[in-house]
């Protein structure tokens, strides 16, 4: 939890189960040049995910782990945490990795693990995210980075992002616009953020612009605020 001292691109290994979304979100901060970071490995406990034939056509380094292999969650969770230290990374990121993740491997990467999460932590830690904030007639969504510890969703959020619940919304559209509206943008800015030393994870909390962060910053993502 100490500030990282750079001389060169962050190191970034990805990990991902599906298609792969946020990993192309951060793989066109990085060619546009808005994040100074270089992708040394994407991983992903599916052999199949949509993600992995992404990064490939990009020429990224890629790995495919399955849990079939191994006898236990501890087993495999040492098994991918080898593979990712062998690239000496800077972060590791959660990009849609669909597993929870054993306290062991946390430990290792202390302070250095970041998640994206589709709401707007502390609420809706979890599944089924979108279908909550309905039922409960919530005003407001959205989606949170977060650094990862070893309770579910439960980290230091860095930054967040939010937009209006409509009327008529399902969890399926409420899911659609968060994804195309706040993730593939707020996930670059939160790995800014780290990259560039704006926020960082001390002993005592989360500290922005030298400032400790009583609450996250939160961006409004609708269609008619500014651009963050």
């Amino acid at each position: 939890m100490t500030d990282i001292e750079r001389t060169r691109p962050a190191r970034l290994v990805v990990l991902i189960s599906g298609r792969g979304r946020n990993l192309e979100a951060i793989m066109r901060a990085i060619d546009a040049g808005e994040l100074d970071a270089e992708i040394v490995l994407v991983a992903s406990n599916k052999p199949n995910a949509r993600g992995l034939q992404t990064a490939r056509l990009a020429g990224l380094p890629t790995v495919a782990i399955s849990p079939r292999e191994f006898a236990d969650r501890e087993s495999y969770d040492a098994a991918l945490a080898r593979r990712i230290a062998a690239d000496n990374p800077d972060w590791v990121v959660l990009a849609g990795f669909m597993r929870v993740l054993s306290d062991s491997f946390v430990e290792r990467f202390a302070g250095r693990i970041v998640n994206i999460h589709p709401s707007l932590l502390p609420k809706y830690k979890g599944l089924h995210t979108h279908d909550r904030a309905l039922d409960a007639g919530d005003r407001d969504h959205g989606a949170s980075v977060h650094f990862v510890t070893p309770t579910l969703d439960d980290g230091p959020v860095i930054r967040q992002g939010r937009i209006t619940i409509r009327d008529g919304d399902t969890a399926d559209t409420l899911a659609d616009r968060i994804m195309d509206r706040i993730e593939q943008r707020l996930y670059a800015a939160a790995l800014d953020d780290l990259i560039s030393g704006r926020v960082v994870w001390r002993d005592d909390g989360v500290y922005r612009d030298g400032q400790r962060q009583s609450t996250p910053l939160i961006v409004d993502y609708d269609e008619d605020a500014p651009s963050p």
